[in-house]
């Protein structure tokens, strides 16, 4: 394509930017919405006890922004793709600031909740978009490291912000971290202005042509997927720090000790997943699917243990690995709809942040007791192997060839 917006240069640095400076923010960015997404989970009984609500209700603060990414991937997709891709990076970060710094603000459980959708609106979009931008300015020979270094700032985020986010968050108030979080988006705003190149509008972008995604039976089963099968994980991590905290005498301190043996999990799941799934997508798919399912068990079975439960967040960690092979499976069969589908990834894994918290919340509500977040994840692990069979059932039908010919 011969716009300016879809052409990288053959050196950037004789353009005036150094794609290693750029991707480090764009990746910064993504360590911002990775950190503010899952230290709301580790905060969850602390702006619980500030409002007098249980802990299941102050679950629907996870949903709520969990939501917000669903609608918002999709709408700031289509509605802003002809905007500069420099300036949609720009502004989503301004906006997700305004998201955080209204979360920290909050004065109840309903401001927390209309907050929490707000700061997630912009969630999907940013990570569709930054990934897009990193591949066009790396030109053809670096796209996938580019792509790679983006996402890496959602598995650092895990290992060091979510950690200390929720450490200061216990030392000097929950809403100092989502302060923190505002503070570092507007940070990433700036230096994105500053280092990032711009690539002219994209007057190119045909809004109908991406929403032919939406009818493509292949691409809604891969969010499907994502959607059920990924709401495992956070039926668990939602729930964990008032489960730890509930059910253990283990020190306070272990939550952020814990969050930090998950991050280098998922971390791991990702490094392994990158490295293996190439050529084998469904099949690496069903082995992480299967994997988060049976660690959700464990889990369960192992509740009021400090010990065997951080072993068990552990491999549910490494499971979200699955991430990459069902979005690597997702550009295969998107055809020409590349940047919606990439956003609707993000909403469908965000979905799973919905249901998984929600489904928990509702047998802690029915006084199950704290194991049963880990049943729930393993019964929506089970809803994910059920998808991943009509994938495999649908990809049989369209070609003789084995499977995974067809799938990588």
């Amino acid at each position: 394509m011969k716009h300016a917006e879809h052409s990288a240069p053959p050196a950037a640095e004789q353009q005036g930017y150094s794609l290693r400076v750029v991707t480090f923010w764009l990746a910064f960015g993504t360590f911002v919405i990775g950190c503010s997404e899952f230290a709301a989970m580790g905060l969850l009984p602390y702006f619980a006890k500030d409002f007098d609500i249980t802990e299941e209700v102050a679950g629907h603060a996870i949903s709520a922004y969990a939501l917000g990414v669903v609608v918002g991937a999709p709408l700031i997709t289509l509605l802003f793709s002809r905007l500069a891709r420099r300036t949609m990076l720009i502004s989503m970060m301004i906006f997700y600031a305004v998201g955080n710094l209204l979360t920290a603000l909050a004065w109840s459980e309903w401001a927390m909740n209309a907050a929490r959708f707000i700061a997630g609106l912009p969630h999907g979009a940013y990570f569709g978009i930054a990934m897009l931008f990193a591949a066009d300015i790396a030109g053809k020979d670096k796209r996938a490291q580019a792509v790679s270094n983006v996402i890496m700032g959602l598995a650092i985020a895990n290992i060091i912000g979510v950690p200390a986010i929720s450490g200061i968050g216990q030392l000097f108030g929950w809403r100092t971290g989502f302060f923190l979080i505002s503070a570092f988006a507007l940070i990433t705003s700036l230096m994105v202005w500053k280092t990032a190149p711009f690539r002219g509008s994209n007057s190119n972008a045909k809004p109908l042509t991406e929403l032919q995604a939406l009818k493509n039976k292949d691409v809604l089963l891969v969010l499907l997927m994502g959607a059920i099968g990924f709401g495992g994980m956070f039926s668990v991590y939602s729930y964990f720090s008032a489960s730890y905290l509930n059910t253990t005498s283990a020190p306070e301190w272990g939550i952020s000790v814990t969050l930090l043996i998950y991050g280098i999990g998922v971390t791991l799941g990702n490094i392994i997943a990158g490295r293996y799934s190439e050529g084998r997508l469904l099949r690496s798919a069903i082995l992480f699917q299967v994997l988060l399912g049976l660690s959700a068990a464990a889990y369960a079975a192992s509740m009021g243990n400090a010990f065997l439960m951080t072993v068990s967040l552990f491999f549910i960690g490494i499971g979200g690995g699955m991430v990459v092979p069902l979005q690597t499976r997702l550009m295969d069969v998107a055809g020409n709809a590349q940047t919606l589908a990439g956003a609707m990834n993000h909403a469908a894994f965000n979905t799973a942040n919905a249901l998984g918290p929600w489904l928990a919340g509702m047998a802690l509500s029915a006084g199950y007791g704290y194991a049963s977040t880990g049943w729930v994840g393993l019964a929506l692990a089970g809803g994910g192997v059920l998808v991943w069979i009509l994938i495999v059932l649908s990809q049989s039908a369209k070609t003789s060839q084995p499977v995974e010919q067809g799938a990588g």
